[in-house]
């Protein structure tokens, strides 16, 4: 695309299906390698990484040449065939639908890459749903309770 300059820094939430914990330490960092691939083939940037058992926060410099919803999906879809082709899950793998994509200016990036890096500290003190809701309050983003990530049923 030439004259096309951009500089667009987006994180992206999303959880396990209700929020199961199924993301285990033992693989996790295989996830992580295997979803900055997919990223990396889709011509973005990945700033950052990090999951927990019930979800991930994915952290990338993004390129105009895709839409939002068409790399979440790609990632989630393809992830989730990785997880199951390689038996990581005596469970059936899904992420759940929906996510969060949150924009950053570049001044930001840095303190973005230190909370993800941090995720283990983070849940320490709050849950996934308490840290989900004050993106979206923070972000001023009108949202529906129904339509929250859920919980096991």
């Amino acid at each position: 695309m030439p004259n096309t300059y951009t500089q667009l820094h987006i994180q992206f939430v999303f959880a396990v299906k209700y929020r199961v914990a199924l993301i285990h330490p033992d693989w996790k960092e295989r996830l992580h390698q295997y979803i900055t691939g997919i990223i990396q083939q889709n011509e973005h940037k990945l700033l950052q990484i990090n999951s927990m058992p019930d979800h991930i926060h994915i952290f990338i410099g993004m390129r105009p040449n895709q839409s939002i919803s068409s790399l979440v999906q790609n990632i989630k879809s393809e992830s989730t065939k990785w997880i199951k082709e390689n038996g990581f899950c005596k469970s059936p793998f899904t992420w759940q639908e929906g996510y969060g994509a949150f924009s950053y200016s570049k001044s930001h990036v840095p303190n973005v890459i230190h909370y993800i890096q941090n995720q283990e500290q983070h849940h320490q003190k709050k849950t996934f749903l308490e840290e989900y809701v004050e993106f979206l309050k923070a972000f001023e983003i009108d949202y529906d309770e129904k339509y929250i990530f859920k919980e096991l049923e």
